[in-house]
């Protein structure tokens, strides 16, 4: 177990002394120099170095930070803990006789379900479904269908063909997705990241008479990349 060692290395990756960390996290200066040594934090302080240094408590526990390269030590520490999959994601999907991905169809009616029933493999089933032989097979797609003029010259009623975007970091401004959110459901809009910590993503519509707005990752629950439109 790598705690002792990664609760010293990561404070002194960010530049605090014993007494800052110690009262940020609300505890005493000479127990987190125990941590640091080697007395093993109860779970509710490991929980508050994860949360505080933004790790699953997996990687805080079991992984040896010190020996990642400063490429991936930028990826765990600069990438917000819900994308590296806190809340874990699982895709329900279908597949055929040879167990070959399937693409599920999202009409305009089903969207209404689709954020209640994304994750249930039943709802997911139900969908019609069929394939399309000219798509990479290393991915996942799934089509939705346009509802409204807020993207146009793509349609209302058209269907939209995307790709699965498990990494949500890779997510490029000026692009277009479909954005599921607790709050919004269903979106198809162009995407920009928000920089400087604050960890939204901006969504703007193709049609300037429609504002755009602004989702908190942690109100996403699915990201699909647009790739071709059947009108």
């Amino acid at each position: 177990m790598s705690i002792h060692t990664n609760l010293k290395f990561l404070r002194k990756k960010k530049g605090l002394t014993q007494e800052t960390l110690a009262q940020a996290l609300g505890v005493s200066r000479s127990k987190l120099a125990g941590y640091e040594r080697n007395i093993t934090p109860p779970l509710e302080v490991l929980l508050l170095f994860a949360d505080y240094f933004k790790l699953s408590l997996d990687v805080l526990v079991r992984e040896e930070l010190a020996s990642f390269s400063e490429y991936k030590l930028r990826q765990l520490l600069e990438t917000d803990h819900f994308l590296r999959g806190r809340n874990l994601r699982i895709l329900s999907t279908t597949v055929d006789a040879e167990g070959r991905e399937l693409i599920e169809v999202v009409s305009q009616r089903a969207k209404a379900s689709y954020l209640a029933g994304f994750a249930d493999p039943e709802f997911i089933s139900d969908l019609p479904r069929f394939s399309l032989p000219f798509l990479p097979s290393n991915k996942k797609h799934r089509v939705f269908q346009v509802d409204g003029d807020s993207m146009l010259p793509i349609p209302d009623g058209a269907w939209i063909v995307c790709e699965y975007l498990d990494d949500w970091t890779s997510l490029k401004d000026g692009d277009r997705y479909v954005i599921v959110t607790e709050q919004d459901g269903v979106t198809f809009k162009i995407a920009y990241k928000r920089h400087q910590g604050q960890q939204k993503i901006l969504l703007c519509s193709a049609n300037p008479i429609f504002p755009p707005f602004e989702v908190d990752f942690e109100q996403v629950r699915e990201v699909w990349k647009y790739r071709l439109c059947i009108s």
